[in-house]
Parts: C-alpha cells; structure tokens; sequence
C-alpha cells in the first residue's frame, strides 16, 4: 500500500506544478509579449515483476510482462511561440513582430537579452528604451526636434524634421532568431536570455533569413487564452483531487490488512 501512496503523491505533486504553471499564464494573460508554456511529464522507474518474453514453460514465453510503475514527474516547461493578437494603439514607438524574431535588448552590464514586447519609449536623450530604461540594440537616437517617426515593415527608422520635406534615416531595427526558441530562458521583465539548448542568435533585418516583419502602431498581446487555461485548470484539479482518493484508498486497505486477527 506505501507504493500506492507514493505514486498517487507524485500525481499530486505533478498537478500542483501544473496549476502554478497554469497560474503563471492566467497572471500574463495581459502581458504584451507573453508566450504561454506548458508543463511536459514523464512516466518514472517501474518494478518488474515479470518481464515479456520471459519462459513460462519449455518452448513457450509470456507475451507480456507484469510491471507497476512509480508514479510521474515533471520533465519540461515548454513555451509555445505561437503569435498573440496584434492590438492597435497609433503610438509610433509601439512595435509588433509578425512573424518570427526578438527585438534585441542591451542589459546594463552590457549583454543582450530578447522580447518580444515592443512597447518602446524615449529617453531623455532621445534613444529607443524599453519600459525599464533598456536600450534597443543596436541604439538608435530620435533627433529632438523630430515632428514624426516613421518605421517600415523592414524596420528602417525615418524622421521628419522641421524644414524638412523629406523624411531622413537615423536607423535600422535589426531582430534576432533562435534555431530553438524554447531553450531560451526567462529572467523576468518580459526579457528572455540564450542558453546552450536554443543555440545562438541569427540576427538580420526584417523580413530577411527568415525573419518576421514590423508593424508600427500596433502591439503583440499575450497568446494565452483564458478559456484553454480554464479548462486545462478544472482537468488539472480533478487530477489532483483523484489522486488524494487513491491515497486515501490505499490507506484504507493498510488499515483493513493491519487489523486482521487470528
């Protein structure tokens, strides 16, 4: 009966991890950017007690085996890169990615982070910022007495200035891509960092190698979709709730077999 209560444990624990995901994709269903993930689980160690193929009698093998398994485990939080919905807000500065890529992101220690969160700002002295004060990499600088920015869908930043009857270039926004996206590691800030799993960066401008476009004036929303999140919720709870059961059943039968008497 303990290896029943330990596997029906390992479920609870597992659903537990699910819901605290599932928690973390309710909580950024409003986070520019955000890309949901889901918790993968695997099945662990089994005690054979008979393996298949094993000879029952002389020239003949059972044709399966008798295995119990130990329960489950988490092995994985996967994000899904699947777009969120364009929002409009007429904000010149506000950017989306239709398609694949990361802006790049300069960290104050100088190393480069990614997003997909393109809701820049100015700075004082008139660089490209995130909402945290980062700057857009490569940095690009808005003259001060610009009267309107314009950015194509490759990402060329162009200025009018007063006098001006043409708009003149100050930049090039250059986007990143990831051969596997998913071993990028989070750090919070909307911000995502490289590690040996999702391989190096593929910069270039947009819509070149395989990169998305630009789309000024709008924002990438979350792709987290509350009805999908509710349902995987209630799945989830149930789980957790069947399992306390099998917990509780096998204690039940401890107890029937230790009060056997003579």
């Amino acid at each position: 009966m303990i290896k029943a209560m330990r596997t029906a444990a390992s479920g609870m624990v597992a659903q537990q991890m699910n819901v605290d995901n599932i928690a973390n994709n309710l909580a950024n269903v409003n986070t520019i950017g955000f890309k949901k993930s889901k918790v993968e689980f695997q099945d662990v160690l089994y005690q054979n007690y008979r393996r298949a193929g094993t000879a029952s009698s002389v020239g003949t093998e059972v044709p399966s085996g008798l295995a119990i398994g130990y329960g489950t485990r988490a092995s994985a939080t996967v994000r899904q890169y699947t777009g969120g919905t364009l929002q409009l807000t007429g904000n010149p500065l506000d950017l989306a990615i239709s398609g694949d890529g990361f802006f790049q992101i300069q960290h104050p220690d100088g190393s480069i982070a990614y997003t997909r969160d393109g809701a820049f700002k100015l700075s004082a002295d008139g660089q490209i910022v995130t909402s945290d004060g980062y700057y857009l990499d490569p940095a690009i600088t808005i003259p001060s007495d610009a009267t309107a920015i314009s950015i194509g869908r490759d990402g060329t930043i162009e200025v009018l200035q007063p006098g001006q009857s043409q708009p003149t270039q100050v930049g090039q926004i250059e986007l990143a891509r990831f051969v596997n996206p998913a071993g990028l590691m989070a750090i919070g800030r909307n911000l995502l960092v490289p590690t040996s799993a999702s391989g190096t960066p593929i910069t270039d401008i947009p819509s070149q190698n395989g990169l998305g476009e630009i789309d000024q004036g709008y924002l990438e929303m979350s792709n987290v979709k509350v009805v999908d999140e509710m349902v995987d919720m209630i799945v989830a709870q149930r789980a957790y709730e069947i399992n306390s059961k099998a917990i509780q059943t096998a204690d039940d039968m401890a107890g029937v077999a230790n009060n056997i008497k003579r």
